[in-house]
């Protein structure tokens, strides 16, 4: 599959035709959901805490040049060294001549969508470097040579067949079958525990950054963080300046929202504060500590109409509840950040020219705004990037044409009711013997990869009109059979048998309606 942004429909294409892994997609996009939502049940606050965390993420961005300077002050105050690179380029020039000044040539690595964006792996690898990820998840599609598929699980899109295979074609198994999970996951972590002995660098990323200590803070499962951290003898931590928050309960509040969000975790295994270097009265922790925080374009994005999307917690919430993401996948993005957010970074990051597609790829049902810890209104970014689109001219002509052209008609409802029911009457015809069309001139999108349904034969409008209409006869119906038989005696009195005519509606001419007392008012 060609890993590439502008060419996503051929992507998607031959996501939805691997039907292996389209059944695991929807078992997942089945079951994440109801983790999650289990979790936020428990919590019972997730409304309150995540417009504390969103105020805190906007402030944060709004004096983000304080905080950053802050964040230096305090992590060269506690050792560290602290590297600004302005785009990807930079970062990974910073990472590798620190690696030579120490003469490093093998690297333990952490997972880190940063490094994923830089391109980091292949750029040490060129150097001459070996660079092995540590995350299980890293790890496996790292030996299949693919891309991650979720930001939170890279592997995702594996089977336990598929890496089970892997393995034995890159590692020496002798007779060991590694017929259970429990095995294979024994046989990755012999081979990273001696790469985690023998690593001179460490890379990891970080999930925030605290202005007030100088600190990063980092959450995993497996613990493989604090090793690539404390085993060699330089830490390197990659992120980026949007990271940055004030306070340590600020990192502490985004955890709780972060984790049940992305796991249904109430906690991780390992949540880890990175304070620098080892003291003097440290047992183990890294000789030397560099903080590198890269833009890459993120200045402009927070100095645009998209500003919003810097406050993504990187929790992948949006994807666990997206239908596109559910049906085609991570790989199909052609980038770094898959889903919704992957589908307003993408073109902020790289350029909507290249990636014109992904904000078309949505239904607006609005559930990744619903989930959003950090309260982005997701669904309203990418209306805003599919109206750049299209201002822009960067979606085919015959798609801006037949925009304009329905536009045109839906303002002549006359015209737009007559061509419709002509239309629906015509597929009726056409269809009502099988009751579906496997193929449809203009609808090739759909019957692709399932049956059209043959229409009733009326429009909505028609029908509603016509329950209309049978609405109003049957009340006319039932007045009409209200009228006075003039045959009873007693149904017609004249004005003064009993009434007067022009009589006050409180009674008799002349008398007062009765007061109600005070209290039936």
């Amino acid at each position: 599959m060609k890993q590439t942004s502008d060419s996503f429909l051929d992507n998607a294409s031959a996501a939805l035709a691997d039907r292996g892994r389209a059944q695991r997609r929807d078992l997942l996009a089945a079951f994440t959901p109801l983790v999650r939502d289990a979790a936020m049940d428990n919590f019972g606050r997730f409304s309150e805490l995540r417009d504390h965390v969103r105020q805190v993420r906007q402030h944060t961005l709004e004096h983000l040049d304080h905080y950053l300077a802050q964040f230096e002050r305090e992590a060269m105050t506690n050792g560290s060294r602290v590297h600004f690179a302005r785009d990807g380029d930079e970062m990974n020039s910073l990472v590798l001549d620190i690696c030579q000044e120490h003469r490093a040539q093998r690297i333990a690595k952490g997972k880190s969508m940063v490094t994923e964006e830089t391109g980091l792996n292949d750029y040490l690898k060129r150097a001459g470097l070996e660079v092995l990820e540590t995350d299980l998840g890293e790890y496996i599609i790292q030996q299949a040579g693919e891309t991650p598929s979720h930001i939170v699980g890279p592997a995702l899109h594996k089977s336990a067949a598929e890496i089970r295979e892997l393995f034995r074609r890159k590692h020496d198994l002798g007779d060991r079958e590694l017929a259970e999970v429990v095995d294979m996951v024994g046989e990755a972590r012999q081979v990273l525990r001696e790469h985690f002995l023998k690593a001179e660098v460490g890379i990891i990323g970080a999930n925030a950054l605290v202005a007030e200590a100088g600190y990063s803070m980092l959450v995993t499962n497996e613990g493989n963080g604090d090793l690539c951290a404390n085993l060699p003898r330089v830490l390197i931590v990659c992120t980026t300046l949007d990271r940055v928050l004030p306070r340590l309960e600020d990192a502490t509040a985004m955890l709780r929202l972060l984790v049940r969000s992305a796991t249904g975790q109430p906690q991780t295994c390992y949540t880890s504060f990175y304070s620098g270097p080892r003291r003097e009265q440290d047992s183990d922790g890294p000789l030397e500590t560099h903080f590198i925080l890269l833009d890459n374009r993120r200045s402009d994005i927070l100095a645009s109409d998209y500003r919003e999307m810097l406050q993504c917690i990187r929790c992948g919430a949006c994807l666990n509840h997206c239908p596109i993401y559910a049906s085609v996948g991570g790989h199909a993005y052609g980038w770094v950040y898959p889903g919704p957010m992957g589908s307003i970074l993408t073109p902020l990051l790289t350029s909507l020219e290249q990636s014109a597609a992904l904000p078309n790829a949505c239904t607006s049902c609005g559930r990744c705004a619903e989930v959003c810890p950090a309260g982005i209104p997701l669904p309203d970014l990418l209306r805003d990037l599919r109206h750049e689109e299209s201002e822009r001219k960067l979606t085919p002509v015959r798609w801006r044409w037949g925009l304009k052209l329905h536009a045109w008609l839906a303002r002549q409802p006359r015209l737009y009711h007559a061509l419709t029911a002509l239309g629906i009457g015509g597929l009726h015809l056409l269809g009502r013997r099988r009751g579906r069309f496997a193929r449809l001139p203009l609808a090739a999108g759909w019957t692709s990869q399932r049956d059209f349904p043959a229409p009733s034969g009326k429009t909505f409008m028609q029908q509603y009109g016509a329950l209309q209409r049978q609405a109003a006869a049957a009340s006319r119906g039932k007045r009409s059979t209200r009228r006075p038989d003039p045959r009873r005696p007693g149904q017609h009195r004249k004005a003064g048998a009993g009434s007067r005519s022009g009589a006050h509606p409180g009674g008799p001419r002349g008398r007062k309606p009765r007061r109600r007392p005070e209290r039936e008012r």
